[in-house]
């Protein structure tokens, strides 16, 4: 690889002015990305992203850019009890999601968990079978996407709820409860349903294939909660404001949106189609590599030894026995793309390739991933609302200052 953008490990030190176990340091922790050297055997580092950290470096360790840093997987920034991010995967309230994948727990137990519910079952309340006439008709659209026709009906139905700036913890939960089963529903055009979240889907994909639907419902439960990640920061800032819960949905909803956040299953399943496609699937993403391109559903900064979440996933969809062929697809991707980039797969990969491995377009795997994380999303405003508080962050300014000159325009 004679890429000038990459440089080698001695290079990447130097300029950093660290040692090389510290430059392994920032690999693992996501910092930095190496990939293979010349010879294979070493690794390189894109020079601008090494750059860029040393400029970060240079600018010291005062509070602001503590707090800037905080804002990318730095620290800290809010106490929760909800979830904590541990090297063998989520934990939701002490209990291992991974755990409960294998106990068998369904999206609503999980949901129940995370909620701190105790005893109480808020999804026995009763639940009519029919929309409201004011969003029947986009409720039942299977024309529109999945997230805008969430986002359009959800708005609406927060409009039906009487209760929804109630303090009253069960009475929140609740309507969490139905908001779960409603937005589900939404997401594959279909009736509100009391059935288990995983069954409803299941069936509108594969109806009457029992491992199928056991995949659907380990992949919402793992799904459910990752901590403060992008979607669920984005509805706990707005339930800070005292927003009822139909409210913060829809921002988290808006939040994985982007193809940074849950759209990247949609490029995962590009990914596998495209190397199926090429004839040559290790040189395809050897290529892809080696040209600088990203592989979308790979690597996870909290988990540089591997997502834990795709690892079971990926275990239970070798078990659950789908067409051979489009297995192999997927096994032929996962392994090219540990030995091209070192990298293994997460769980956005993993929804992508449950729906490669049964024939389905992209879209369901972000109707799993969106189904689940409602769940996550809930717990994080029903905490914050508890709280009390608004998060209102201060800004570093570094433009013009007062009394500067304004550059002209060109």
């Amino acid at each position: 690889m004679n890429d000038p953008d990459f440089i080698p490990a001695a290079e990447a030190c130097e300029i950093l002015g660290i040692s090389a176990a510290t430059l392994y340091a920032y690999v693992s922790r996501g910092l930095l990305e190496s990939r293979p050297g010349r010879d294979h055997r070493s690794r390189a580092y894109r020079r601008l992203d090494v750059e860029r950290l040393a400029q970060r470096k240079r600018i010291g360790r005062g509070a602001a850019r503590g707090a800037a840093q905080s804002l990318d997987r730095g620290l800290p920034v809010l106490e929760t009890r909800i979830s904590l991010i541990q090297p063998d995967g989520p934990y939701y309230r002490g209990r291992a999601a991974v755990a409960l994948v294998r106990e068998g727990s369904s999206l609503e137990d999980t949901a129940r968990l995370l909620w701190d519910c105790g005893d109480s079952n808020p999804f026995a309340e009763p639940l009519p079978a029919h929309w409201p006439q004011r969003v029947a008709a986009i409720a039942t659209d299977a024309g529109l996407p999945p997230l805008e026709r969430a986002m359009s009906a959800i708005p609406l139905l927060g409009l039906e709820v009487r209760h929804s700036f109630t303090s009253s913890q069960p009475v929140r939960q609740q309507i969490a409860a139905r908001l779960l089963r409603h937005n589900a529903a939404l997401l594959v055009a279909t009736q509100p349903s009391k059935q288990p979240v995983h069954r409803l889907l299941a069936r509108q994909w594969r109806e009457g294939d029992a491992r199928f639907a056991e995949l659907v419902r380990a992949a919402l439960v793992l799904c459910a909660d990752h901590e403060l990640n992008v979607s669920a920061f984005a509805a706990r800032v707005v339930a800070s404001t005292g927003a009822h819960l139909h409210a913060t949905v829809c921002s988290g909803l808006a939040a994985l949106s982007g193809p940074r956040h849950g759209a990247t299953t949609a490029r995962a399943h590009h990914l596998i189609r495209a190397a199926t496609e090429s004839g040559d699937p290790h040189d395809y993403i050897a290529q892809r590599w080696r040209h600088g391109d990203d592989l979308p559903g790979f690597r996870h900064a909290l988990y540089p030894d591997g997502d834990p979440r795709a690892a079971e996933l990926l275990a239970m969809l070798r078990d659950a026995g789908p067409d051979a062929a489009r297995l192999a697809d997927v096994e032929a991707v996962v392994a090219s793309a540990e030995d091209a980039s070192g990298q293994r797969p997460n769980i956005d990969f993993m929804l992508a390739a449950i729906c490669h491995a049964y024939a389905l377009p992209a879209p369901p795997a972000l109707v799993m991933f969106a189904a689940g994380r409602l769940a996550g999303w809930l717990a994080h405003a029903l905490e914050q609302q508890a709280l009390g508080r608004l998060i209102r962050p201060r800004a570093s300014y570094t433009g013009v200052r007062p009394g500067e000159a304004v550059p002209a325009p060109e």
